[in-house]
């Protein structure tokens, strides 16, 4: 067991939202934290768009795949961070859970690209204050 904290982000098919927070935790806390990212319902692969939009930003998440909550990642973090409100997650004691209802772009007829970058920058300023949280709790 480490002593970092350790975060476990969650969207539905963990193709999108919960690899783009996954990544952004990973880049913007260095070290600090154990990064875990599934899905309450796996897709089959990661979707391109939110591949390209941190490779934009030169973090590479490629390498990542879909997968689904197991007891390792339970027993290894303390906050769940579900993304979007189709995510749900049970509560499970001794671990907080947190919901963040991202930026749907889509619903103001934005799409693509411009629509990940949206969701990338909404995603991004709610990671970085989450890792300024774990770096003033574990100082």
């Amino acid at each position: 067991m480490t002593s970092k904290p350790g975060v476990l982000f969650v969207c539905v098919k963990n193709g999108g939202k919960s690899q783009m927070a996954g990544g952004l935790m990973r880049h913007l806390s260095g070290d600090a934290a154990t990064v875990y990212t599934a899905g309450t319902k796996p897709g089959p692969a990661l979707n391109a768009q939110p591949v390209e939009s941190l490779a934009e930003l030169g973090i590479d998440i490629s390498n990542e795949h879909p997968k689904a909550i197991t007891a390792e990642m339970l027993a290894n973090v303390s906050l769940i961070v579900a993304l979007g409100s189709e995510a749900v997650v049970d509560p499970v004691p001794g671990i907080e859970t947190r919901n963040w209802d991202t930026d749907e772009p889509s619903t103001r007829g934005i799409e693509g690209m411009e629509r990940m970058r949206l969701v990338r920058d909404d995603i991004r300023v709610r990671v970085e204050a989450l890792v300024e949280e774990i770096s003033v709790t574990n100082n």
